[in-house]
């Protein structure tokens, strides 16, 4: 469903991603690890950025990038931030209404369809009780959970989440991947996150991709590629993996300060 192929960029003459080629498909689910600096947040504006000064070819949907308008690729394609930055407060429920501008056409305001569609979103990710608040006044977990409607109400195939878990406590991380699992397994939509949570992308997603320095070192399922000698290139630091007795998902244990 996006493909780049030999994708560079540069940000001040250093080189942020280098001759990436990688396929994302329909329906995964697929977090980004690696550490800060690696180019994960880089690759999400890559995929979606006009303005971003880059080399090589990014496909969607088959149609190279620079064939879509901004407004149909806004149909394609919805970007969840780690926060909104407004210039005006605006209430939960206008803001979630706004992820459907790119169907308005010169002119048209908001109709009856797009004022249902966001009820039934506001339904489904109980904010039905929070619409009338004020975006200033809602905790960290909420806007999340907003930002997340306002993608949904794009109705796009594809959703990309910007460091999914930025300032967010254990209960709202669990809460937001839960919510991202259920609407990839719910609406097959190809779900890209940026994550520093290698136990929670462990657990929640089919794929990860683990990069470095602009590189691609590790491309695969959990259980085929987090280990401990992927997490020492990737991090620099030896760390411990064990088999969740649960989930039989691969989780990070840390080595504790009297380790050898």
């Amino acid at each position: 469903m996006i493909s780049l192929l030999k994708v560079s960029v540069s940000y001040q003459q250093k080189k942020v991603l280098e001759d990436l080629s990688i396929d994302f498909h329909k329906g995964e689910f697929c977090a980004l690890l690696g550490p800060n600096g690696a180019g994960k947040s880089t690759l999400l504006k890559a995929i979606i950025d006009f303005q971003l000064e880059k080399t090589g070819k990014v496909f969607i949907s088959g149609k190279e990038f620079h064939n879509w308008s901004r407004q149909e690729l806004a149909k394609q394609i919805a970007i969840i931030p780690q926060d909104f930055q407004l210039q005006f407060d605006y209430t939960v429920e206008d803001l979630v209404l706004m992820g459907r501008f790119p169907y308005l056409g010169r002119w048209q305001n908001y109709t009856n369809i797009d004022k249902k569609k966001v009820e039934q979103i506001l339904m489904q990710l109980d904010l039905v009780s929070l619409k009338s608040k004020l975006y200033s006044q809602l905790s960290g977990g909420e806007r999340r959970r907003v930002s997340i409607a306002r993608a949904l109400a794009q109705e796009t195939q594809v959703l990309l989440m910007d460091e999914a878990f930025a300032n967010l406590d254990i209960n709202h991380q669990l809460e937001i991947m839960q919510l991202l699992s259920e609407i990839n397994r719910e609406h097959n939509k190809l779900i890209i996150l940026v994550s520093h949570n290698i136990n929670l992308a462990s657990e929640y997603c089919e794929r990860i991709v683990m990069l470095k320095e602009g590189i691609v070192i590790a491309d695969g399922a959990p259980e085929n590629i987090v280990n401990s000698e992927n997490l020492k290139e990737l991090y620099n630091a030896d760390l411990k993996i064990i088999k969740n007795p649960i989930s039989g998902k691969p989780n990070l244990i840390y080595p504790g300060k009297n380790a050898n």
